[in-house]
């Protein structure tokens, strides 16, 4: 991939008004939803929820956008991003997901060890129905042929579209339970959501695909967020006694997305020394990011 920086080709422009207004539309819409979305009387939690996965959506999709005036981002700093992400997952998984499906755990009255156990049960139950769900999508692969990019592009897409799912869902379960921490939580994602986005439309843009139609496939990556979000609230606020699992489950489905997607990517082209470093400063500002605000 050549790594020096390319202004957008005029000759697209024309060719991607279509796609430039999905992306527009997505922004707005999120836009919207941020100020509009209720917060009080019995839909709060889904409210809340709505809110944090838009906020997510946003984030993606206000991170590919520099795609259309960029062709590439040197890889080291494509792979530190990826790192980053990893960390500010991995930090949201232990401390906005785990520790608090803990308590909530203890609350509804198990021992210490009956807590541990459910939420080691959730999350082995999060890790396995998301490992179904990527065999699922890749066991049976496109003919080449046919394909407009290679087959490990579109499988490394199909993992990021994966693990906006899990994000989602620990936004609403958060969002749902009322927890403190949510709006933490929910900024931590859309943090590491930008550089996500950017990412997935470069890597598109870098197999050929039109930058514009990148742009919108990296923006609509992150439209899961918000559904997953609703959905997850709409679940914990059915019964409070759902509230660990669906901590523990998204917490599970997250450490999956993340070892078996994200981390493995950031590594595949020899800078792991920056996607680590990038992944440790990513836990840490999540972690800081949960402390502040939970």
């Amino acid at each position: 991939m050549n790594r020096i920086l390319q202004p957008f080709a005029h000759t697209q422009t024309i060719a991607a008004w279509p796609y430039t207004a999905v992306v527009a539309a997505i922004i707005a819409a999120s836009l919207w939803v941020l100020a509009q979305a209720p917060v009080e009387g019995w839909q709060a939690g889904m409210g809340r929820g709505l809110r944090g996965g838009a906020l997510c959506a946003l984030a993606t999709a206000l991170g590919a956008l520099p795609v259309l005036v960029v062709r590439t981002i040197p890889q080291r700093l494509a792979d530190g991003l990826l790192g980053f992400g990893a960390g500010v997952m991995l930090a949201a998984t232990a401390f906005s997901l785990v520790l608090p499906g803990l308590g909530a755990a203890e609350r509804a009255g198990y021992s210490a060890w009956g807590a541990a156990g459910l939420v080691s049960a959730g999350v082995m139950l999060g890790a396995l129905a998301l490992l179904a769900l990527d065999r699922s999508l890749v066991d049976d692969p496109l003919d080449e042929q046919r394909q407009l990019v290679p087959s490990r592009v579109v499988l490394f897409v199909l993992a990021i579209l994966l693990h906006n799912v899990p994000e989602g869902m620990a936004v609403g379960v958060a969002a749902g339970g009322g927890l403190r921490g949510a709006e933490g939580l929910a900024m931590g994602i859309a943090l590491q959501d930008v550089p996500e986005g950017l990412v997935v439309a470069l890597i598109l843009a870098g197999a050929g695909m039109a930058r514009a139609k990148a742009v919108c496939i990296g923006a609509l990556s992150g439209v899961v967020e918000p559904l997953a979000a609703v959905f997850s609230a709409w679940a914990v606020g059915i019964s409070s006694l759902l509230l660990p699992w669906g901590l523990a489950f998204a917490a599970g489905a997250m450490l999956i997305a993340v070892g078996h997607s994200v981390i493995p990517e950031a590594n595949r082209h020899g800078h792991g020394a920056i996607a680590s470093l990038g992944l440790a400063i990513g836990f840490c500002l999540m972690m800081a990011l949960d402390t502040a605000l939970g």
